[in-house]
């Protein structure tokens, strides 16, 4: 195995996910929603990768069928080497100790009829067998790892704030030591003066516990301050990926432009020209031929209609699916 290969923790390969739509009195499928569509992309040994996009495109459940909360339609996970697909519900439940998942609303991912204690312990219950001290003493760390006290380990969600909540959400996913989470827009349900605290948090935890993290978002400006690679998904694709400040500086997809000249700028002298698409983003269930965001694209050709692209290396370390990436 080369260097490289060691490097990387987690492979997805021509991943694919597919809801079937179901009519009639027999529920008899009439078709598919094609949520994931053919996305490919690695994730390095304490890396964080970032997936963004509109909502919709898939992100989420991406990160879902990578754990195989979602069962993929297609496509292969690899896990330290390991092919998750080919794993039985048992060997999947010891492998997920190792990979955990932070819900994006903690108003809901919480079992209000848990208390702290609970909600902290039940993981380590469920995957080690420890001697009370040590299960209490691990429960009481995590706490202190995200700011809350020993004191507060009898109170029921509902007591606490949504940072608060969030927090605890944090420490369940992290109390049985992982080394790859996936965080499903974390701080997206937070008031904007929680977030800053939150995001900084997640990062000292992640060099603390040197995780992988996959951090799924629409906030651009988020992403570019705690990720170092970032894919840009459109209807179920990857249209652009890379490292981050080389996607920023560089954008070469029309999609990617379009997004980030909708980002403000804390420059009051930067005049910046803001791409409008044009249109909707086309029904997953019936994609359109050849390039997914050629209905939207003001670069359009007979051939973007036609065939869909690949993924190519642009530059070193920066990919793009589009026929004409790079064009201004």
């Amino acid at each position: 195995m080369s260097e490289k290969s060691k490097d990387i923790l987690l492979d997805v390969r021509h991943l694919q996910v597919y809801f079937p739509i179901r009519r009639g009195l027999m529920k008899k499928i009439v078709g598919h929603v094609h949520a994931v569509e053919d996305v490919s992309f690695s994730v390095r040994r304490k890396e964080v990768f970032a997936l963004v996009g509109e909502s919709g495109c898939g992100k989420s459940t991406t990160g879902s069928a990578i754990l195989r909360l979602i069962e993929p339609t297609g496509g292969q996970v690899y896990f330290n080497g390991d092919d998750l697909s080919a794993l039985s519900e048992e060997e999947m439940r010891l492998k997920r100790r190792d990979m955990q998942f932070i819900f994006q609303n903690p108003y809901s991912s919480l079992n209000p009829r848990m208390n702290v204690w609970k909600l902290l312990s039940e993981p380590l219950k469920v995957h080690f067998q420890l001697p009370p001290e040590e299960l209490r003493a691990r429960v009481e760390n995590m706490l202190q790892l995200i700011g809350m006290t020993p004191d507060q380990l009898e109170r029921y969600p509902h007591q606490f704030s949504g940072g608060q909540k969030q927090r605890i959400s944090i420490a369940r996913a992290l109390i049985t030591h992982p080394s790859f989470v996936v965080a499903d827009e974390p701080v997206s349900a937070l008031d904007v003066s929680i977030q800053a605290q939150i995001l900084n948090l997640m990062m000292e935890l992640q060099q603390e516990m040197e995780l992988s993290l996959i951090f799924i978002s629409h906030d651009l400006n988020v992403v570019r301050h705690i990720s170092n690679s970032v894919g840009v998904m459109y209807l179920g694709s990857i249209m652009e990926m890379g490292d981050t400040e080389e996607v920023y500086r560089h954008p070469a997809h029309p999609y990617t432009q379009a997004l980030l000249s909708a980002v403000p700028s804390h420059d009051p002298t930067h005049k910046q020209r803001h791409i409008v698409l044009e249109g909707d983003v086309p029904n997953p269930a019936a994609p359109p031929s050849g390039c997914p965001f050629h209905t939207r694209c003001g670069r359009c050709t007979g051939e973007c209609k036609e065939r869909k692209p690949e993924l190519k290396e642009i530059a070193p370390n920066h990919y793009a699916a589009c026929h004409h990436a790079g064009e201004a």
